[in-house]
């Protein structure tokens, strides 16, 4: 039980998040967010969330909650996992500092609280995108931008995705 019990302390609410980035920040470790479903996690998930944290010295992973993930529209089959195995999947990574599952559509409200120092997405995103209605838009950008923050994308690994590993189950 020792090693479940290290893994569900990575699994954190918002509130006890932002106490544990408090003292990390006061000690000037550097905090990157990221964000998804990572519904199945495969090749391109591990590949992007250990490259994340190498952008700094705590890598916190915003989850979408199962309802979020059903407003995204990816399909009724979606999340195949919910969202406490797909947290406690995450926080078996050895680079994953800590989960914190978020319920809005976005992560917007986790990101002005928790104000990182690094806002990674995907490939699929395009930093300079400042039309907030765009598809490439990356939520939060301006808030690390004006907090002296940088934000980062990651190539997508070319592939691997969770709706192309159910396609291809279901054949």
């Amino acid at each position: 039980m020792k090693h479940l019990s290290q893994l569900q302390k990575k699994i954190l609410s918002p509130n006890d998040l932002l106490q544990q980035l408090n003292a990390l920040k006061s000690h000037h470790k550097k905090v990157v967010f990221t964000n998804g479903c990572f519904d199945i996690l495969h090749k391109g998930h591990v590949q992007y969330l250990s490259l994340s944290a190498d952008l700094g010295d705590i890598l916190v992973v915003g989850l979408n909650s199962d309802a979020s993930v059903k407003r995204q529209g990816k399909g009724d089959d979606r999340p195949v996992n919910d969202s406490d195995a797909r947290a406690l999947v995450l926080a078996g990574l050895g680079f994953v500092d800590f989960v914190v599952e978020f319920d809005e559509d976005t992560p917007l409200n986790l990101i002005e609280k928790i104000v990182p120092d690094v806002l990674v997405k995907g490939g699929d995103y395009d930093p300079a995108e400042t039309d907030a209605n765009s598809k490439k838009y990356i939520v939060g950008r301006d808030i690390v931008l004006k907090n002296k923050g940088r934000v980062e994308v990651i190539d997508l690994v070319q592939g691997f995705s969770t709706t192309s590993i159910i396609q291809k189950l279901k054949k």
